[in-house]
This record gives C-alpha cells, structure tokens and sequence, in this order.
C-alpha cells in the first residue's frame, strides 16, 4: 500500500512540475538586440507552453521587418518544432526575405520572469552561422 500511494505521489509531483513549467514559459516575452548598424531591435515572443509542445509567434527583429518586406508594420511568424523541457524551450521560426527563406533557431532557459536565449541565424551567402545571444523578460 506504502509503495502505491508513493507511486501516486510521484505522478502527481511530476504533472504539477509540468504545469508549473508550462506557467513559467506562458505569455509575452520581449528582448533586444543590436542591429548591424547599431540600431536596437525589439523582438516580441508570444508563447504557449502545453505540455512539452511550445507554439505560438515571434514578432520583429530582422530590422524590426519581421521578414515581411516592404518595411511597415513587422509581420508575426510561427513558431516550429517548438518544445519544452522542463524550464528549456526551443524552437525555430522560418522567415522569408526577398523569396529566400532561412530558419532561426532559438535555444532558451527560463529562469523565473528571465529568459536566457540563444539565436542562431544562417550565415548569408554561405557563409557561417550567427548566434547572438539575449535575455528576454516577461510582460
């Protein structure tokens, strides 16, 4: 009977840690970068943790175009293969510029409203990948 209601413990243990974890990464997460030329650039995460599964959208970034060209207003991009272990998130987000795609990928530890990121970019023109690396906060 001990073993049983230790079994049960654990189980429920172990689904309130994943709840918590999928509160943690939940909402709204904003963090800045450098552009090349110096100008800072704002990029906006709305994410949605269930689970292991993270989806949602990344807004801005890429010079505040958001990969939608023509400037304007930045376009939101899905979130793919977007997982959640724990309180490490990862997923890509696909962008297309001038009918060239490419694919970030984002590497993250939330740590509380802080998340530590690493964004790694394909190198243009064949040439090698760009990590940058940011700390996000909540809103």
């Amino acid at each position: 009977m001990t073993k049983k209601l230790l079994f049960a413990g654990m189980i429920l243990l172990v689904v309130a840690l994943v709840a918590l974890a999928a509160d943690t990464v939940t909402g709204k997460w904003v963090y800045e970068t450098q552009g090349r030329d110096g100008t800072p650039r704002q990029t906006t995460m709305n994410l949605k943790a269930d689970g292991a599964k993270l989806t949602g959208d990344v807004t801005g970034g890429m010079g505040g175009r958001g990969g939608g060209g023509g400037g304007g207003a930045p376009a939101p991009a899905p979130i793919s293969n977007g997982k959640v272990d724990g309180n490490n998130v990862s997923f890509e987000v696909t962008r297309d510029m001038g009918g060239n795609s490419f694919t970030i990928k984002y590497e993250g530890v939330v740590s509380g409203a802080e998340m530590k990121l690493k964004v790694t970019m394909p190198g243009f023109g064949g040439g090698e990948p760009r990590t940058q690396e940011a700390t996000a906060k909540k809103q």
